[in-house]
This record gives C-alpha cells, structure tokens and sequence, in this order.
C-alpha cells in the first residue's frame, strides 16, 4: 500500500469554534471534506511523523466512515501507531486519558457533544494535543489558516480495517492497535475515588439512575457502576450506544433528559439521578426532587473535596468559565485558594491545570473536570458526586441545604436561542455593546447598575490573550447577566443569556430558580432588545 497524493481545493467556513469543528452530517460527507480538514490538521502537528496518535469517537453516525478515512491518512502522513478504540469508540475523557496515558502526540475526537446525531443530525472533529486537552487556539487558528489554502491530501487506497476486534494490525507503514474504550478510563477513576466507600453505599440499599441517553457513556456506566460498583442491574438506562441516539437530543439538561427527570420528581423517586451527554464530557446531578445547577455542583464539589482521596491534601486552586455563576468564588474565598475566571471551552483551564494551579474546575454548561484528564468529564462528576455522599451520610437535598446555609444560594439559569440568523445575532450584541459603558450607576429593573464590560482573558501562565468573550451586566446586590454567542451549533448563531441571583446566608432559599429570575430575565429580554432583533419571545431551551 503506496501513499497516494489527492489534490483538493479549499472549502469554506472550515474554522473550529470552542469545540472543533462541526456541522451538519450532510456537509461533512461531500467528497474531500473530512480530507481537507484532517489533512490541515496533520499539517500543523510538529513532529507527527513516527508518532502514536489516538483516533475515537462518540459513535454517532457516520463515526465509523470517519475513523477509517483518518487511518488510512494517518498512515500516509508518517504516523507510526494509532490506537483506537473498538468499534471507533471513545468517550472524549477516556480519549485523554488515553493519550495522556500512552504518550501520544495528540488525538483526533470525532464527536458534535451533545448536539442531535443520526443522517440529518451533527458531526464534528477536534484534535487534542499531547496534554489530552483540546489543541489551543494558536493551534486552531494554524488549521484553519492551512485549510483556507490546501491544495492537496495524503491517504492510501486500503481496505476498511476490523474496528471490532481487539489487537493490533498492520496499514501501510502504521500499527493500527484496537483497544477495549473502556478499560484505561476504569482503571483511572478506581485510583482517584474510595470505591469502597461507594460500594458500601449501593449495598445499604442506595438507589440511583444513570442515563446515558443512548449515548457513548454507557459501557462506561455499566461497567463501572453496575460491574464494580454493584449498583443493580438496571440503574443504567438508555445504556446502548445508537447512531442517532436513539432520535433523542444528548444533552443531559431538564429540557432533554425527560425520562431521568421524571422518575427523580416522580413517585418512588431513587436518591441520585444523573446524566451524561453524546460524548461522555457533560454531567446533570439530581437528587429527590432535587435539580444541582452545575455551577452550584461545581462549589459543592469543592466544598467537600477533601473526602475524595484524590483531593486529601487539599485544592490547589479551582476555575470556571465566566458565564457559570460564582457560587464557587465564596467556597475558594473560604478555603483561601485561587479562583480563576476563563473564557467559555475546556481549553483554557489546560495551561492552568499544566501549570499546577488549579485541580477542580468546570462550566455552567454541565460540564465538570479535574487534573486527572484534560477534558470535562461527566461520569467522574458522577463519581464524585457518590463519593461525597458516601462520606458525608447526607441525601442530596440535606448536602445542598447545608451549603446554602454556610454560602448563600446562588440562584441561575440559562436562556438559550437557536440558529438565529448570524447578521442578526451580530447586530444585537453590537449595539448591546454600544450601550455598556453608559450603565453603570443606572437603575434597570430597580436594580442598581454596579458593572458593565465586555470580558477579556489574559492567561495568567502563557500570557495568551482571548477577547470579546462576552458582554457582562453585574449589579450592586450580586445579581449579573451575562449575554453570548456560542460556538458549538451547525447552523445560525445561538445567542445564551445568563442570569444568576444572590440570596446571602439567612436569605430566602427555598424558591424555584425560574420564579426567582423572572425579573432578571425579563430585563435581559428587554436589555438586549431580543425580539426586536431575532423576533423571538421565548427562548428555545431554558435551563
């Protein structure tokens, strides 16, 4: 098998947003699509030739088509070993984990998160560097520059190889292994968590549900929580990974997750209910009629990270993406450690975490993570979320109840609308940010204007800078919106409003957080002049 040189020609809108890059299935099966991007990836990566490279994915259609097709360019481009997972499957956390455990110089992740799958669904592909985290901006800026002028692509004619058997066989010049997706990542979380403590929880009599939504999460549940954890049979649910995830959306939120949220505010409800997303890097946390805001798990985690053998000797320091609330700000105010504030996408806590800063981050958007991988991670939130409530002899409600007493509520949400056109998302948040720099001292809503900014990152380790991040209004009693385009859709523009209110210790915590916020998303709505722009009065997804 003799490499074979393919010209091309460049295709546009080839720019990897937070997340890679993604689109619609239809796009990414035109003749030479997936080409131009792989090949522009391979031709920024330093040092590929003679390297191991992983190469899995979320299992959503099309995956499959996709992993032999970067093989076979793999080979052709000098790589040495790939190591994939069976059947093209990997959660994106055990895809760095596995890189970060083999030395691989990087991986290619084929997955669109939690966006819809199946032939009239999403795609997407991103590559991860060396320290498992998602390739840094300069990276991406480099690929996306070289698919604007690529002129040709490396690949070898080849037969499909057998992705599900186990072993490792020969293409062209590269040792193609195949490995069990799920055996690295298990044997990780059993050296971070008191399984024990956990196992002993499940045989009290504890009961939880987990679903997996059809998604790549599942064996990985299964295994780890019903196998070697001795959950029952069955806490599993929607456990079998489907191409189209079974017509569901994969986003593990109250909108989508429907069948999880019923049984934990139904009758005979478990104590624990989660979730997790197409790719396995996003987690919902119930408990009993109980819905844990991600931003408020994310300070409960570090509240009580100390009872997790992986955090015994304390939190180095924790971060979070500026839209997720600052419930965590008091908890490391409290324990006297760093809190960063970072731009939306896993990536940006990758040099903080390198760099040995911060052990404990995550994003609004349910996603949490640690030092141990360099991706958000839902099924260790899972597990640390068990471990906690295994040490601490709470239920759910008890573990947040005593937070809010010792912290104040932090009352959020997050308004999304979808696929607006882009000319007018643009000029919505154009002429919002004409507007900032007159509102601070104004009253809006009998609120008291304290702050008005467009967010801006300087990475406190590489000195990279990142701006128009996103447009912040904070008010003097805690309260902030937070107005942004997202860049993890495949058509249009998504414009995500944020709002969080502050209830001080003592202050009134037992309300539903969309009844809390009415007023602060009514004045967001009014703010923004959203219908005026995109002619929506609702929100597409509230969460």
């Amino acid at each position: 098998m003799v490499p074979v040189t393919c010209p091309t020609t460049p295709f546009d809108g080839q720019k990897p947003g937070t997340s890679g890059l993604r689109k619609a299935v239809k796009v990414f099966e035109q003749p030479r699509y997936l080409e131009n991007f792989v090949q522009s990836i391979f031709d920024c990566v330093d040092g590929l030739s003679g390297a191991t490279l992983v190469i899995g994915g979320d299992g959503r259609y099309h995956n499959r088509t996709a992993v032999q097709t970067i093989l076979r360019m793999a080979a052709a481009n000098g790589v040495a070993r790939a190591v994939v997972g069976r059947g093209g499957i990997l959660s994106t956390p055990a895809a760095s984990c596995v890189i970060r455990k083999r030395g691989a110089i990087g991986g290619v992740i084929l997955s669109a998160s939690h966006n819809p799958g199946g032939p009239d669904g999403d795609f997407g592909i991103k590559f991860n560097a060396a320290n498992g985290g998602p390739a840094p901006e300069s990276m991406t800026d480099a690929f996306f520059a070289r698919s604007k002028a690529i002129t040709e692509y490396k690949t070898l004619e080849s037969p499909d190889l057998d992705l599900d058997r186990l072993g490792e066989t020969a293409l062209g010049g590269i040792a193609v292994e195949v490995i069990d997706p799920v055996a690295d990542y298990a044997e990780l979380m059993e050296s971070l968590f008191d399984m024990a403590a956990i196992r002993k929880l499940f045989a009290s009599g504890f009961r939880m549900v987990f679903d997996a939504m059809h998604a790549v999460t599942g064996p990985y549940a299964t295994e780890i929580l019903e196998r070697r954890l001795g959950a029952p049979a069955g806490t599993v649910i929607n456990g079998t990974p489907l191409e189209d995830f079974g017509g569901h959306h994969p986003d593990p939120n109250l909108a989508h997750a429907e069948e999880l949220v019923g049984r934990l505010f139904g009758p005979d409800a478990p104590d624990f209910g989660a979730a997790s997303d197409g790719d396995g890097d996003r987690n919902m946390i119930l408990g009993r009629n109980v819905f844990v805001s991600p931003s408020d798990s994310l300070a409960v985690l570090a509240a009580n990270a100390t009872h997790v053998p992986a955090f015994k000797g304390g939190l180095a320091g924790v971060a979070r993406s500026m839209p997720t609330s600052r419930a965590v700000d008091r908890v490391a105010a409290k324990l006297g450690i760093s809190c960063y504030e970072t731009p939306t996408g896993w990536k940006f806590f990758g040099t903080l975490l390198d760099a040995g800063r911060i052990n404990l981050c995550g994003e609004e958007s349910f996603g949490t993570g640690a030092d141990h991988v360099r991706e958000k991670d839902g099924l260790w939130a899972v597990l640390m979320w068990l471990n906690v409530l295994a040490a601490r002899g709470l239920s759910v409600a008890e573990l947040m109840a005593e937070h809010w007493g010792t912290y104040g509520r932090t009352y959020y949400g997050r308004h999304d609308y979808e696929a607006i056109p882009q000319e007018a998302a643009d000029a919505l948040i154009a002429e919002l940010r004409g507007t900032l720099s007159s509102l601070a001292g104004t009253d809006l809503g009998g609120r008291t204007v304290a702050a008005a900014d467009e967010f801006a990152y300087t990475d406190p380790v590489d000195g990279s800078r990142s701006e128009r991040q996103g447009l912040r209004v904070g008010f003097e009693d805690g309260s902030r919106i937070v107005y942004r385009l997202s860049g993890t859709g495949t058509s249009g523009a998504t414009l995500r409003v944020y709002f969080e209110r502050y209830e001080p210790v003592g202050g009134e915590h037992g309300l539903d957080a969309p009844v809390a916020l009415k007023p602060l998303a009514d004045l967001a709505a009014e703010l923004a002049g959203i219908e005026r722009h995109t002619g929506r009065t609702k929100p597409d997804v509230a969460t």
